[in-house]
């Protein structure tokens, strides 16, 4: 069985093994599947927007015909040099084109599979971790010591140090989805650029942080669905000249934290429990919302959640005119979903 652990990881990402081009990412952080998925495909192919170096499958479509994978990991590149395939996995099973494909030896191709939580008997996962060509990577929300690397590493690059209160103040504000965390260092290193040390004044001006921001309304609001509070209080974020970018970073960073709770309840685990504990810590005044968002939504559509705001994000950055437009349609379509439970 292939699936690997801890250092295990990083020393796999950092020189992926040719022996394994099957390669399954799957857990509750989208932002670092995402995130790693983009680093196996850059170091796989030489452009990875050349359609003939790089193929985009859905995984649902894969599930009518498995076989698909198998034709376009065998397929020669038509300009010669290395392919990659990215597979978006859903709710259906393609498994039986990963058992296909681990036994016929695949050449200058990497498969890469993105996928949400998967749980040990999924077939997929089954699939990935007892093939011998392939390898199966659990995503995993960061804990402390993660996002402390995370940060050491962003201010190195940026040439920065931190003061010791903005660090405990800014650890508070991270987690839940790698990418979310990490565009908020980056945005917050950008802000200091120049200055030699980041103080607390600079992370409560630049950091998404919901409470002081007064975002938790709109969040909590397009969770707990109610349409009415999210159009108001975004109305005021934005006359208070809040980027819309930040408002959605905290709703990436809420619907990590429901997803990755309700997987605990789902579980097993008392909603007091998990209410109550975990990293990072729920604000007493955030429950009754909270609550009301986990009856509201189930795993699966939490998980379609998290990619919706994963879009909006990068739709912002794109468009930067169209950004708030983007910000508030895709927040009032999450608290109208929110009233169809389940």
């Amino acid at each position: 069985m292939v699936a690997l652990r801890g250092k295990e990881i990083d020393a796999f990402l950092a020189r992926p093994d040719a022996s394994r081009p099957i390669i399954l990412l799957y857990g509750p952080d989208a932002g670092l599947v995402r995130e790693r998925a983009d680093a196996l495909i850059a170091s796989a192919v030489d452009d990875p927007n050349d359609p003939f170096a790089m193929v985009k499958l859905d995984g649902d479509e894969l599930s009518a015909e498995p076989s698909r994978l198998v034709d376009e990991a065998m397929t020669a590149p038509l300009f010669g040099g290395r392919r990659a395939i990215r597979v978006r996995a859903g709710s259906r099973s393609f498994a039986s084109g990963i058992d296909t494909l681990a036994e016929m030896g695949v050449k200058d191709c990497r498969i890469v599979i993105e996928a949400g939580e998967l749980r040990p008997e999924s077939p997929l996962r089954k699939a990935c971790e007892r093939a011998k060509t392939a390898v199966a990577i659990g995503c995993y929300p960061d804990t402390e010591r993660d996002l402390a690397k995370l940060m050491e590493d962003e201010l190195r690059i940026a040439n920065l140090r931190i003061a010791q209160d903005a660090r405990a103040a800014l650890m508070s504000f991270l987690g839940g989805d790698r990418q979310a965390s990490r565009n908020e260092l980056r945005k917050l290193t950008l802000y200091a650029h120049g200055k030699g040390e980041i103080t607390l004044d600079d992370v409560m001006a630049v950091v998404a942080d919901a409470s002081e921001l007064k975002l938790d309304p709109i969040v909590d609001g397009a969770f707990a669905g109610r349409p009415d509070i999210v159009e108001t209080e975004f109305a005021k974020a934005m006359i208070a000249g809040t980027y819309p970018g930040v408002i959605i970073s905290a709703a990436q960073r809420q619907a990590a934290w429901l997803h990755k709770s309700a997987l605990a309840i789902a579980d097993g685990t008392p909603a007091a429990a998990v209410l109550d504990g975990g990293f990072p810590r729920l604000h007493f005044s955030r429950k009754p919302a909270v609550e009301t968002a986990l009856r509201n939504f189930s795993v699966t559509r939490l998980a379609a959640i998290i990619e919706q705001l994963a879009t909006a994000a990068l739709d912002t950055r794109k468009q930067s005119t169209l950004a708030a437009a983007i910000a508030q349609r895709t927040l009032m379509a999450i608290a109208a979903n929110a009233k169809r439970r389940g």
